[in-house]
């Protein structure tokens, strides 16, 4: 009798991405970071021709990424959003869609389908700067400074 092999699970790719419109609506940046399951790291920048809002950029940056990771190949997926809309709209809880956007949230589904494993997270803003710095980067703007920790305050000068 032969032991049975247990399979291995596969290392997944990691993704932050982001998307910024100047003015919002407007011209849409788009910044992705992709951490390979070896641990390299990949960026994408992307203006778009078209104009859009803060929302439909998020959503085009997830795109984008998502495209990438098809052509190489990736099976395993975690995903890392600072929207709270795009981590609902398509991590499965139900919410109120956004008709406007909802034929782009259908091809995200679509191509999110394509990848035999995925989770989706959002994370506070902070901790996606690098691909919210090339998102504007993309748009020739420079990166947003760090906010202030909550609940500090600055002492008044007397």
């Amino acid at each position: 009798m032969h032991p049975v092999a247990e399979s291995t699970p596969v290392s997944p790719w990691i993704i932050y991405c982001d998307g910024s419109a100047m003015p919002n609506p407007g011209r849409m940046g788009l910044g992705v970071v992709l951490c390979a399951p070896d641990g390299t790291r990949h960026t994408l920048a992307q203006a778009t021709h078209t104009t859009g809002c803060n929302n439909e950029a998020e959503l085009r940056a997830l795109m984008l990424a998502l495209g990438e990771l098809q052509a190489r190949g990736a099976t395993a997926l975690r995903v890392y959003s600072d929207s709270s809309i795009l981590v609902e709209q398509l991590g499965g809880t139900p919410v109120a869609p956004i008709a406007r956007l909802q034929d782009l949230f259908d091809e995200a589904r679509t191509q999110l389908q394509s990848f035999a494993a995925v989770s989706l997270q959002w994370i506070p803003r902070h901790r996606n700067a690098e691909a919210d710095a090339l998102a504007r980067a993309a748009l020739g703007c420079a990166p947003k400074p760090p906010a202030e920790a909550f609940g500090k305050r600055r002492k008044s000068k007397k």
